[in-house]
């Protein structure tokens, strides 16, 4: 049990070393959020124009079927 509170305490730098964690841990989990959101985003921006051109889909459609 020494040993686990004596590794906590990091030889008195526990205050730096723990809130360095914490930070890092903090921008992280934010960066993730803000990929995810801005991802998902993307993803209904795409949607919306690929609904708003159907004929574009149709013609490169037609396309790939002459090329094959």
């Amino acid at each position: 049990m020494t040993s686990i509170i004596q590794f906590l305490s990091m030889g008195g730098y526990a205050v730096y070393v723990w809130s360095s964690y914490g930070v890092a841990a903090i921008v992280l989990i934010a960066l993730a959020l803000v990929s995810w959101r801005r991802t998902k985003a993307h993803e209904a921006e795409l949607q919306s124009l690929q609904d708003a051109s159907p004929h574009r889909r149709r013609r490169r459609a037609a396309q790939m079927e002459e090329a094959t």
